[in-house]
């Protein structure tokens, strides 16, 4: 999940639990301590492993074995700057970090990407497929009541606050739709209607008789973490209701399948990629729940197996990439005299849409089987790409 969604989620954390009796510096740690784990991401910064984002991110920092080493080191420097300024004592500081980063943790255990919640005890990364990495629903809804508490804090302007809100809400949905539009993800017009609706109704009806100002921002904030852990709910059992869906055709198909899985995929929590792995390739579908077709699978197949694969995939950094990889695809072609080896993880690609694939790994080998390049592209949701490392020269070359 994005830095910016666990910030926010952090901030009606606070201001649902600690801010009425602690005060603002309450709201202010549990924030930090809900986008405190992504400080992993600077490892990438001073490092020259070129696999460095998915080698250290989402270990120790989002680990519950680190969570107490941070939370009570977070409260005792909070306490050191903020102490003159009515900073809760150190014993609560603690609990606020502890639940700002317990939020950090388990929101990012429900995305596909996974996480590792016991490092370094354990390496095995905890994907629950629940929420998609950046899910603006989900955004919206930790954000939309701390708004709405906001609009009605006061009576001076409120209406001119109220109005600007429903505007920038309702422009963001649009920009959303046209984004999904241009990348051939389904989200109706309709939506639209029913989001301006629902905006109105938080924003602009509670400013008749002034019911909005009787709602205290405690309770507007508590509505709102009801809210998150509703809709964290319903994308459970919308899970369940898709991964039987990828179970019916292994079943019907008779597929003897090395791992299954049903992926979240935007705009909405109804929509969904089954992901077969087997032996040669793996199946994948796109499918929305409302529609009660069986899923059409796809068969993308790894190339043949090959001498050139068995090194490519023997060398350290593609057994680092196939630990990570959950539904990893590996093909190979002759570029010249070289042969090439592309390992990509179909877990981040639909099928039928334009969005780009991320953390794509590529070898290049000389006829002997000697590695002579290497790339790695990276980036949330292919945004953003680059190639790390440099060609390497054959041996008795300079």
């Amino acid at each position: 999940m994005d830095p910016i969604t666990h910030g926010i989620a952090g901030s009606l954390l606070g201001k649902s639990f600690f801010t009425k009796r602690e005060g603002r510096i309450a709201t202010f740690a549990c924030v930090l301590g809900a986008v405190f784990p992504d400080v992993d991401v600077f490892a990438e910064l001073f490092s020259r492993d070129p696999l460095s984002v998915i080698r250290f991110h989402r270990g120790f920092t989002h680990s519950f074995v680190g969570l107490p080493i941070f939370a009570v080191t977070l409260a005792w420097l909070t306490r050191l700057v903020f102490r003159r300024r009515g900073a809760p004592s150190f014993g609560m500081l603690t609990v606020i970090y502890a639940v700002g980063l317990a939020s950090h943790i388990l929101l990012d255990a429900t995305t596909s990407f996974g996480t590792r919640l016991w490092n370094p005890f354990s390496s095995d990364r905890v994907a629950w497929d629940l929420v998609f990495i950046l899910d603006l629903s989900f955004s919206a809804i930790v954000l939309v009541p701390q708004v709405a508490a906001w609009i009605f804090r006061h009576r001076e302007n409120a209406q001119r606050r109220a109005w600007l809100m429903w505007i920038v809400f309702n422009a963001a949905t649009f920009g959303g739709w046209a984004l999904a539009k241009s990348l051939n993800f389904t989200f109706h017009l309709w939506i639209l209607a029913v989001v301006a609706a629902a905006l109105a109704a938080l924003f602009l009806l509670p400013l008749a008789g002034g019911v909005g100002f009787a709602i205290s921002e405690t309770t507007w904030c508590l509505t709102g973490t009801a809210s998150m852990l509703v809709y964290i709910a319903a994308c459970g059992v919308a899970h369940h209701v898709a991964l039987a869906r990828v179970e019916a055709f292994v079943a019907e198909k008779h597929i003897n399948a090395v791992r299954i899985g049903a992926i979240p995929s935007p705009p909405s929590f109804l929509e969904w990629a089954g992901k077969i792995r087997t032996a040669d390739g793996v199946y994948q579908a796109r499918f929305d729940l409302r529609d009660s077709a069986p899923p059409t699978f796809q068969f993308v197949t790894d190339s043949p197996h090959d001498n050139y694969m068995t090194d490519a995939m023997d060398l350290p950094d593609a057994r680092v990439y196939l630990w990570f990889a959950r539904f990893p695809v590996i093909r190979s072609h002759i570029m010249g005299d070289d042969h090439v080896v592309d390992f990509s993880d179909s877990r981040f690609a639909d099928p039928g849409t334009k969005l780009p694939e991320p953390f794509r790994l590529r070898f290049v080998l000389n006829p002997d089987g000697q590695l002579i390049d290497e790339e790695w592209t990276e980036g949330a949701a292919g945004l953003r790409a680059r190639k790390i490392k440099d060609k390497i020269p054959e041996p008795g070359t300079k």
